[in-house]
């Protein structure tokens, strides 16, 4: 019999246990439990929250304990460093057990998974190095040593680490790139295994390119490695069928870094055997101002009023709040909904905050958001434990669109250190917060700037010079 998780948690400070029918050669969804000491259990297949600086996109820590079911959160070590010749970055002088933990104020049941870049990065202007990579941090790009690496994981103890990996974001490798590419990550994956602490939990990282490229480097994992290794972090889900079948590897739990940008994305990986998440655009409907609405494997009965702009029959994913139809409706986000938001607050007060560009609005969207994605994923666990999974998935793709709706409003202001300027006569991200007076919103830009000439503030009626 097997030890109760408990027990093998204290033994391991990690474990996952695979709950439901288990063929090491089979691929298929699958049902899991993630343990980690100290922190509530991951029921799986699930998510992991995406963080900007350590907090969760407009969500406070106190939110995030009273009015959501988040289970862990994803972090990047590129959000708390910055570029200086000495000094050394505050969340390294943070005490206690667990320094992230502590700095971030999250609460004490949460996951923390701490990996070297956002989900999704920005691309870097650079290429890596045989010893180091790029990272974006708020005051630009800099390189990251896999050794100073190590030292941060080492200091900072998160729940689950990842290593680092030669990913190329947003570019096709060539063919010379490609094979130092799982040479790198063999060789630091392999550092941090003989570096890391004593119970310090390690994701490895399966890379973006094809199996045969990296299977060396697979076999390292299975063989050589495998007792240093608690799960794996896969760029790519389309590799989980190629993965090597051993023991060994396929007990392990996998992340997703795939990025899915829907639903139907998310049920592909998990009907692949993908176990948890992250899911980013959960934060890009809340900036758009989208409601998602979304049930697995069909509609509740809700009384909303579903629309789109296409003459589809297709039910929307989410609901556009800048819309002004939603102006005087004191209907929640959506009836069937038990989050606190639609709980205690109507679609009037959030299109009235919207327009008004107060945060509380993304807030109570936000409390929305990962309310139904949590549901979504509660669902498709009960449904894998039912034996219906592929028919609710075929279902759900009859009755819901393919993709979100698209962006209408202006969203918050865009944090400047989550993008990577282009180039001259890129347009700004975020609209000018003052402008000519009298001005039309479509010319606030054309108004006044704050070193505009005495000559020209007085043809415009503004000012005599003395």
């Amino acid at each position: 019999m097997a030890a109760p998780l408990e027990s093998l948690k204290e033994l391991k400070g990690l474990f996952f246990e695979i709950l439901s029918a288990f063929d090491v050669g089979a691929v298929g969804p699958r049902l899991g439990r993630l343990g980690v000491k100290g922190r509530r259990d991951l029921e799986t297949p699930s998510f992991l929250a995406i963080s900007s600086r350590g907090a969760v996109s407009h969500l406070s820590p106190d939110v995030v304990s009273a009015h959501s079911q988040i289970g862990g959160v994803h972090m990047a070590l590129e959000d708390f460093i910055e570029r200086a010749s000495t000094g050394t970055p505050p969340i390294m002088n943070c005490p206690g057990s667990s320094p992230l933990h502590t700095f971030t104020a999250l609460p004490q049941s949460v996951i923390t998974l701490l990996a070297p870049r956002r989900t999704p990065a920005v691309l870097a202007p650079n290429g890596h190095s045989n010893t180091a990579i790029s990272v974006f941090t708020s005051t630009g790009f800099q390189v990251l040593s896999n050794k100073s690496y190590i030292s941060y994981i080492q200091k900072l103890r998160p729940d689950i680490a990842i290593p680092l990996a030669d990913v190329p974001y947003g570019s096709k490798p060539g063919t010379k790139r490609i094979a130092k590419m799982s040479d790198r990550t063999q060789e630091w994956v392999t550092e941090f295994i003989n570096s890391k602490n004593d119970g310090q939990a390690m994701f490895a990282p399966i890379l973006p390119i094809d199996s045969l490229s990296q299977w060396e480097y697979f076999n390292q994992l299975a063989d050589e490695l495998a007792d240093g290794i608690s799960g794996l972090a896969i760029y790519d889900s389309n590799l989980l069928p190629d993965i090597p079948a051993t023991t060994a590897l396929s007990r392990l739990p996998r992340l997703s870094l795939d990025e899915p940008s829907s639903p139907l994305q998310i049920l592909r990986q998990v009907s692949l055997g993908m176990d948890i998440f992250t899911v980013p655009f959960i934060t890009f409907a809340t900036d758009a101002g989208i409601a998602l609405t979304f049930r697995f494997p069909r509609p509740l009965p809700d009384g909303n009023v579903f629309s789109n702009d296409t003459g589809s029959s297709a039910i929307p994913l989410g609901i556009d709040m800048w819309s002004a139809s939603h102006a005087t409706s004191v209907t929640p986000l959506s009836t069937s909904c038990t989050c606190n938001t639609c709980t205690t607050h109507h679609r009037a007060f959030i299109q009235h905050l919207l327009s008004a560009k107060e945060m509380l609005g993304w807030v109570l969207i936000q409390i929305h958001n990962h309310h139904i994605l949590s549901e979504f994923f509660a669902a498709i666990r009960e449904s894998i434990r039912n034996g219906t999974f592929d028919a609710d998935c075929d279902e759900f793709a009859t009755f819901y669109e393919s993709e979100l709706p698209a962006k209408s409003g202006q969203g918050p202001r865009a944090r400047g250190y989550h993008f990577k300027t282009e180039g001259p006569g890129e347009a700004k991200k975020n609209k000018a917060a003052w402008g000519n007076l009298g001005a039309s919103d479509e010319n606030v830009n054309g108004g006044l700037v704050p070193d505009e000439r005495a000559g020209d503030l007085e043809e415009k009626g503004f000012a005599e010079k003395a």
